[in-house]
């Protein structure tokens, strides 16, 4: 006895819509099993006295839909096995949103099971006939169960199918928002093309979870827009912008541009979002973060238009260097705390290299420190790395006591009026030795300096706002006064 599995389609829930063919497999099987008991189509196998098994109970007896999934199509290729020869019915197409029949096809080879699938009207059948849309104008159907923000397209009619309940559409909602304005009008179908049962109701995004009457027969319609409210958050509209921008048909000074003639604004630009985390600004961060990222497109846009690499190269580039130097996260090791992660970070760094035909024995220790980067921040990375390979101090006091040696030759430099070379040199040594002292005390250097100007900042408009409430100016004032003044300041802080 061959062991054989027939899956049937149970359309949409119209009686008038079901295939004379799937109708006459139903009313000889031998033994039926339908997914659910949940459908318009069980009054018609019951009135004509078709006797089947539900798998409903499946449903209660686990926690998610996976799972259920998965024991619904283990007990269908075991009973298949056992009785051999079983129909399942399933609602709408079998080929469409139905992971038991996926399932079904990817385990019946190795069980010995036949598989036959046999169609049935669709669920799109009816969303494409009572929303009004050619599904050839750009359509894509996406699981209410599994919708990340990524996946959204404005361009394209979307439709969500398995929006089971209101706590799923919650969560679709939430998913929504990340694309969409929250008046966006949307669409809800409940039971589209079943007699009686159908309803059809616009409602803007916002309010998508305080409708009723969810169930299994439920979907989701967003209409294609071109509406820049919903394409402007979209990073597709900002590549097509930018791309517009630097056509011959764009603003000529876009077109004008090059790598050299914009390469302080990249810097600028940077500057500006450091700024604004130092000021605990977020609407401003966010401002500027998109003038660092306009940097970005121009940048690749100006490759892209030579045939070198695009914006999506420079992403994918990325997203592979990200997953590879995380082998804690995305692959078999562990990191039990960040200074593991770290680690982990500059061995998967190193193995990078040897895979590019770089031999890291052959490299100095002190290269991939950028050759522009501001002196301070240049002397902070030089000596990390230098530490790495055992070349450090090995106590604050050691560092403390080189500082003051810098120093004492600094002061002999300026006291014997030495030549400016050599005075510069003494000061430099002094600040570098300062930055190794940063290290041992744990401070980035840049940043300690930073806080040092905002602090002085304040102070020194302190100082210029108790003459303007006097009424006088600095040629009016004199040190002694403005030291006052300033240590008053320092009380403020």
């Amino acid at each position: 006895m061959c062991a054989a599995i027939t899956v049937v389609g149970l359309g949409t829930g119209d009686a008038d819509q079901l295939t004379l063919g799937v109708w006459k497999t139903l009313q000889s099987a031998k033994r039926l099993f339908v997914r659910t008991e949940r459908h318009p189509m069980m009054a018609m196998l019951r009135d004509h006295g078709i006797a089947y098994t539900s798998f409903d109970s499946v449903y209660e007896s686990h926690e998610s839909f996976p799972d259920v999934y998965d024991a619904i199509a283990t007990k269908l290729v075991a009973w298949a096995a056992e009785a051999g020869d079983i129909v399942y019915a399933v609602p709408g197409h079998p080929m469409v949103a139905e992971a038991t029949v996926r399932l079904l096809r990817e385990r019946c080879p190795d069980a010995g099971v036949e598989l036959a699938i046999m169609g049935g009207e669709s669920f799109l059948d009816q969303t494409f006939l009572r929303f009004g849309f050619d599904p050839i104008e750009g359509f894509q159907l996406l699981d209410a169960h599994d919708l990340p923000s990524s996946l959204l397209q404005p361009k394209l009619h979307t439709v969500i199918g398995q929006v089971y309940d209101t706590f799923t559409a919650s969560d679709v909602k939430l998913s929504l928002m990340e694309v969409y304005p929250d008046d966006y009008e949307v669409v809800v179908g409940h039971a589209l093309g079943v007699s009686g049962e159908e309803r059809i109701v616009r409602v803007p995004l916002y309010e998508l979870d305080r409708l009723e009457g969810y169930g299994n027969l439920s979907l989701i319609w967003l209409p294609q827009t071109e509406a820049d409210s919903v394409r402007n958050r979209t990073f597709a509209r900002l590549h097509e912008i930018v791309g517009i921008l630097r056509s011959p048909e764009g603003c000529p000074w876009d077109r004008e541009q090059t790598h050299q003639s914009i390469r302080k604004n990249l810097i600028e630009e940077t500057y500006e979002v450091l700024e604004t985390i130092d000021d605990d600004d977020p609407l401003a961060m966010q401002e500027e973060l998109g003038d660092l990222l306009l940097q970005i497109m121009l940048h690749s846009q100006m490759e892209e238009e030579t045939g070198t690499f695009t914006v999506y190269d420079v992403i994918n580039g990325l997203n592979e260097k990200l997953l590879f130097r995380h082998p804690h996260v995305f692959g078999d090791q562990a990191a039990g705390n960040a200074d593991e992660a770290l680690r982990n970070w500059d061995q998967m760094k190193a193995e990078e290299k040897r895979r590019k035909g770089i031999n890291p024995d052959e490299r100095s220790a002190l290269d991939g420190v950028p050759r522009d980067l501001p002196a301070l921040m240049k002397a902070y990375k030089l000596q990390k790395k230098a530490a790495k390979v055992g070349f450090d101090w090995d106590k604050l006091e050691d560092v403390l006591a080189k500082v003051e040696e810098e120093l004492a030759e600094l002061k002999q430099a300026v006291a014997g009026e030495e030549p400016h070379e050599r005075q510069m040199s003494e000061l430099g040594d002094l600040l570098f030795a300062v930055v190794n002292a940063a290290r041992f005390v744990k401070a980035d250097p840049e940043e300690a300096l930073a806080m040092t100007n905002r602090k002085f900042i304040r102070r020194f408009r302190h100082i210029e706002e108790q003459l303007r409430i006097r009424g006088k100016s600095f040629d009016q004032t004199d040190l002694l006064e403005m030291e006052q003044w300033w240590q008053e300041a320092k009380t403020l802080d």
